[in-house]
């Protein structure tokens, strides 16, 4: 089959590689379209330890069954599905508890198992959910990011969420805004570098922009509240400079959740945040009844998953990942689709 590999630090190569089968609990997946998140453009420009070539990335996906395991009952031949990113181990307290997505001994794709930037992926029978007849492929792959801005939405559910700052217009803080729009009516500020990208969130519905290179985000929150701050600042960045700027644009009793992954040191005044009763959630996937909503509302059109994604072929997916790496004008989200 043919996979875009990742055989050693700074390289990507589109090769033929040969196709297991599946183990008793796991189906044979054709792939259909996967997308390329941050996250393995972060691994790799960074040389991540967490995500070691040689490897096959690719954790949003779905696609057609091919083949089914001796033990898989549920699911046939044909079948359209989309898949949860991660595999849970189903056993341990965390799985016991209901928290799925914290398994102790959870496996993401593309980081402890092979991952779905090929023809073909093995998966487990526990891990798929349907693919509505009404989703394009594109759309239907992203449901696993649109399910982490779902899932932030339920995290904070205990707030107030009238006025809402998300920081960072990548794919991941616009599936936070349009989230927070459909699933909480917020008024969603969008703050980032880039102007195209800016023009992106307004297109979709932001209450305002915040170019973060002429303005400072938190500045512009509390001005725009009375000098309150927002209820509810998103960082989906994660540098230094940005989760401190989500604390600083946050009222007293707010909350602030980190989902960006781009630095990890950091010193920030720990009594603004004690003295003001401030919260920092973090977050980082979610639960597979998250993804069923997340088709749910792109299926009926709450959410849009097209308009601002780019589709390229497999063997166009070396050049796809450079153009997102450099993540110049439209250039946000691609999808692969073998």
């Amino acid at each position: 089959m043919r996979v875009l590999h990742y055989p050693e630090f700074d390289r990507l190569e589109v090769r033929d590689l040969d196709v297991t089968s599946p183990r008793p609990d796991e189906v044979r997946v054709r792939v259909a379209a996967c997308g390329l998140c941050g996250s393995e453009l972060e691994s790799f420009k960074n040389r991540s330890p967490r995500r070691p070539p040689p490897l096959v990335m690719g954790h949003e996906f779905c696609g057609v069954v091919e083949q089914v395991g001796s033990e898989v009952r549920q699911w046939k031949p044909g079948a359209r599905i989309v898949s949860n990113s991660l595999v849970p181990c189903g056993q341990c307290v965390r799985c016991q508890r209901g928290d799925t997505h914290l398994c102790a001994h959870r496996q993401i794709f593309g980081m402890h198992r092979p991952g779905a930037f090929a023809e073909f992926v093995n998966v487990p029978a526990r891990c798929l959910i349907p693919w509505p007849e009404n989703l394009p492929a594109e759309a239907a792959a992203l449901a696993e990011p649109l399910a982490n801005g779902i899932h932030i939405v339920n995290l904070t559910q205990h707030l107030p969420a009238a006025t809402a700052l998300v920081i960072g217009a990548g794919p991941i803080g616009l599936f936070c805004q349009q989230a927070l729009q459909v699933l909480r009516g917020s008024r969603v500020f969008v703050a980032d570098l880039s102007p195209d990208r800016l023009a992106v969130a307004k297109k979709l519905g932001a209450a305002g922009v915040i170019h973060s290179r002429e303005q400072d985000p938190a500045k512009v929150m509390l001005e725009l509240t009375g000098g309150e701050g927002a209820d509810l600042v998103v960082d989906a960045v994660g540098a230094s400079a940005t989760k401190r700027g989500s604390l600083e644009a946050l009222r007293p009793g707010g909350a602030a959740v980190w989902i960006g992954l781009h630095e990890n040191p950091l010193t920030f005044d720990s009594y603004a945040i004690t003295l003001p009763e401030k919260q920092v959630l973090g977050t980082y996937a979610a639960k597979i009844e998250e993804l069923q909503q997340a088709l749910e509302l792109m299926a009926s059109g709450k959410v849009d998953a097209l308009s601002w994604v780019q589709r390229f072929p497999l063997e166009e997916s070396v050049p796809a990942f450079r153009r997102m790496l450099a993540a110049k004008g439209s250039d946000l989200k691609a999808v692969i689709c073998p």
